[in-house]
């Protein structure tokens, strides 16, 4: 139906495609050139087309025809709007009209305009009224109007791509996790994919028109101001902030708009790094204490070879007969040594290896427990409440760690408040769904301000003799190590605060019921095992030794072979560990070696090591 249409139309009109061939014609374009059939057929190349017309004598006389040929093609291939007109051999008027189409290629219409032409010889001939240049004004204004018709074509065409380009932009920026947005000189959003309630929740997502101000409220807006300012003034600039509203980090780029030298205006780049971030400054945190473990074992080692001598000594002092005032300075000399053990101890706990082990975690239980095993180390005038807003669902965490740490800060509010009576508080709530809450209380006197600046250092106590120093470093550690801060304050009563803010995450699924074969050869101990594991859903083979074990190696179905390291053979479970894992089962290494033995280290390099004794809960968490 189109192609009748098009063949009733009074001009002759084609479309050839970016290949140069022929792709739609009507019949007015064979009659008007006089054309063979196989030249109107669509895929017949413009090349074949033009040497049929150059032969025939269409451009008049010709002496080379591939040269002319061929510059006709290469014209084609640079194909520009235009209009003209040409005067055929046999003496009528063509006037061409041809625009390119978008996807490659163009349209050309052919309109005879023989008699327009004749009739414009004729008016000039005759007239007696107009002028010479009345006509020659309205034939330039006739040939001026098709012109402009032929450029309104080329622009539509050029606007219709615009507009779709600028949708495909849109969509684009849309599908990007980050804020994408334009200000111009005044600070004002001329552009944004409405991504910014995403990256900073909170913020309505229609910002155009408002100032960035407006748009992020005034706190947020006082960290960004001063690198706005650079980048208005022609700086690039790229930086991090914390957005207090929901505790995320943000990662924000400037890019100055140039209009000629002049800057006209800034994009901008928001993304939320709140995960990064966070492991960024745990992987920070185990390198640092790894330095600190190299600088500080051997003089540790030694420290404590020392102290041994020292307190060797003191025994066989004390054996000997003194008088009162030396026997009293013998027994200060040991209190002073073991005290020195003591804090090597802690040393060693602070910047030794230390691996957190998270497992899906209920907080209302595991509060509890805190509770109970702090509770019975306070007197009966200080009272101990816990708290859990939300949170229902478990949470991804190691609770040895946290457990350790949150005693830690339970006996450190029992000496603040001291004789008198007083309360304890924890409560633990989540912020937004980023972080992790942890609130310790006391009503006792609180942090001093020097206490505030530095009560996180290593060995800083106010304590005098009866303190370390080294139990909030302990607790600061533990949080930074697992990706978190830890904040010191007053409470609203006036007593010490410390706030734990861990990353919020959701466990993985624990491992399915699945055929675990377990090899110990310490009978209790494979009982005690066996036990937890069926208790969790799991079926269990058990082996006494390697070769008992690998004679069931090739029982289906098996899911893991759970093997201790050490056992009371010729080979080791890391023996065993290889033949399985050649039939491509699944292994994890139980072990009570110290994690600098040479099997440990040769154990976790390639499987997951749990270090007796363990829970059923820290097994799946490794598995998974």
């Amino acid at each position: 139906m189109t192609q009748a249409g098009l063949n009733l139309i009074g001009q002759a009109l084609s479309i050839y495609d970016a290949e140069l061939r022929l792709a739609v014609s009507n019949r007015m374009y064979a009659t008007l050139f006089d054309l063979p059939e196989r030249l109107t057929r669509p895929g017949v190349s413009f090349e074949e087309t033009i040497r049929f017309l150059v032969e025939r004598g269409e451009y008049g006389p010709v002496e080379d025809v591939e040269a002319t040929v061929a510059a006709r093609v290469a014209q084609a291939r640079a194909f520009e709007p235009h209009y003209l007109e040409r005067t055929r051999p046999d003496g009528r008027v063509v006037a061409v009209e041809g625009s390119p189409l978008p996807q490659g290629g163009w349209v050309t219409v052919y309109t005879d305009i023989t008699a327009m032409k004749s009739q414009e010889r004729l008016l000039r001939a005759r007239s007696e009224v107009l002028s010479e240049q009345l006509l020659a004004r309205a034939e330039e204004l006739a040939q001026a109007n098709r012109k402009l018709a032929a450029a309104n074509t080329a622009l539509e065409e050029a606007r219709v791509e615009a507009t779709e380009m600028a949708a495909r932009i849109r969509l684009t920026t849309e599908m990007l996790p980050a804020h994408i947005a334009r200000l111009d000189h005044d600070r004002r959003y001329t552009f944004s994919n409405r991504k910014l309630g995403t990256v900073m929740p909170g913020a309505d997502a229609e910002i155009l028109g408002l100032t960035m101000e407006e748009a992020l409220g005034a706190p947020t807006y006082a960290k960004i101001a001063p690198h706005l300012d650079r980048a208005l003034g022609g700086e690039a600039d790229a930086f991090e902030i914390t957005h207090d509203p929901s505790g995320r980090r943000i990662r924000v780029s400037f890019t100055p708009d140039r209009d000629g030298g002049e800057v006209v205006g800034v994009y901008a780049l928001s993304m939320d790094i709140t995960e990064e971030a966070q492991a960024r400054s745990a992987l920070a945190q185990s390198a640092g204490r790894q330095v600190a473990a190299q600088l500080t074992s051997g003089m540790a080692h030694d420290f404590a070879n020392l102290l041994t001598v020292i307190l060797g000594l003191k025994d066989k002092l004390g054996g000997m007969a003194l008088a009162p005032e030396a026997r009293a300075a013998v027994e200060a000399i040991g209190v002073a040594a073991t005290r020195g053990g003591m804090l090597i101890d802690q040393i060693s706990g602070l910047s030794g290896p230390r691996d957190l082990a998270p497992r899906a975690t209920e907080l209302r239980a595991f509060l509890g427990e805190v509770a109970v095993l702090g509770g019975a180390s306070l007197p009966e005038r200080v009272t101990l409440d816990w708290t859990v807003e939300g949170l229902e669902a478990p949470v991804l965490l190691d609770p040895d760690a946290l457990r350790d740490a949150a005693l830690n800060l339970i006996l450190n509010a029992r000496d603040a408040i001291g004789d008198a009576a007083g309360r304890i508080t924890l409560i633990a709530r989540p912020l937004r769904d980023t972080w992790l809450e942890i609130e310790v209380a006391d009503t006792g006197p609180g942090f001093s301000k020097q206490a505030l600046e530095r009560g996180l250092e290593p060995f800083f106590t106010e304590k005098g003799e009866e303190g370390t120093g080294l139990g909030l470093s302990m607790v600061y550690d533990v949080v930074k190590l697992a990706g978190g801060r830890t904040r010191l304050g007053r409470a609203p009563g006036g007593g010490a605060l410390v706030t734990l803010r861990l990353p919020l995450r959701q466990p993985p699924p624990g491992p399915a019921p699945m055929l675990v074969l377990l090899v110990e050869d310490a009978a209790h101990i494979r009982e005690a095992v066996r036990d937890r594991l069926v208790a969790a859903g799991h079926s269990v083979l058990e082996a006494a030794g390697v070769a008992e074990a690998r004679n069931l190696l090739d029982i289906e179905g098996i899911g893991l072979v759970l093997t201790d390291i050490m056992l009371k053979t010729d080979e080791t479970g890391l023996d065993l560990a290889r033949d399985a894992a050649a039939r491509g089962l699944a292994v994890a290494l139980m072990t009570s070696l110290q994690a600098d033995a040479p099997l440990y280290r040769d154990a976790a390099a390639h499987w997951p090591v749990l270090r007796k004794p363990f829970s059923v809960e820290k097994l799946a968490a490794v598995l998974a």
